[in-house]
């Protein structure tokens, strides 16, 4: 099948589009507002830029809290979500309002970061802590109005779980660390392969 889609309907039950850009890292955002409220949020449109400065970033369709949080305060935390996470990041999804802190909505500990001011989740076994650089509004390539925002943040803090390393490297299979797919799919990383790349 082929079809455009700023003109045409896929004719599929559910968008393609998310199936198809995968598997995804999940950015599990947490925030605090000026108010004082801690907020925590999981964004599937998440990755890392850059690592000179180390850059990652989150996509949000629409402005939400955990925007108006990162803009106000200029800090955010991108927490590791793993298999054994899977249940809480997900109920940190719920669409409540502002005044609702999900790390106790999730059953998450909140705990200080060393150099931002967002919390993070204690039970994380690793987290970026962040200072936002930038709000990027996106658009089409007809220059239309914004209907998503890029958030970008660049990592002065790294957490990591001593446990997780292994002859001075993570170990990503025993992470566990969890991905979105299309639909309601996740992914678990689990196995990993090397490969050496080619000699010039």
């Amino acid at each position: 099948m082929f079809y455009d889609p700023r003109h045409e309907p896929h004719g599929l039950p559910h968008d393609p589009f998310h199936a198809i850009v995968v598997p995804r890292p999940i950015g599990w955002i947490s925030t605090r507002a000026a108010t004082g409220v801690a907020n925590l949020a999981p964004y599937s449109f998440f990755n890392a830029f850059s690592t000179n400065p180390y850059i990652v970033g989150f996509s949000s369709t629409g402005r939400k809290d955990t925007i108006a949080n990162v803009e106000a305060t200029g800090a955010f935390v991108c927490n590791l979500a793993t298999f054994d996470l899977r249940a809480a990041m997900n109920a940190s999804s719920a669409p409540v309002g502002p005044e609702v802190d999900e790390f106790v909505l999730a059953g998450l500990t909140a705990v200080p970061s060393r150099l931002v001011a967002a919390p993070r989740v204690a039970e994380a076994r690793v987290a970026l802590e962040c200072l936002h650089t930038g709000t990027i509004p996106l658009r089409d390539a007809a220059g239309g109005r914004e209907r998503a925002w890029l958030v970008l943040g660049e990592v002065v803090g790294i957490h990591i779980d001593d446990s997780i390393l292994k002859d001075g490297m993570i170990d990503t299979a025993a992470l566990m660390p969890i991905a979105r797919l299309g639909y309601r799919d996740y992914a678990v990383v689990d196995r990993v392969f090397a490969m050496d790349r080619p000699k010039a």
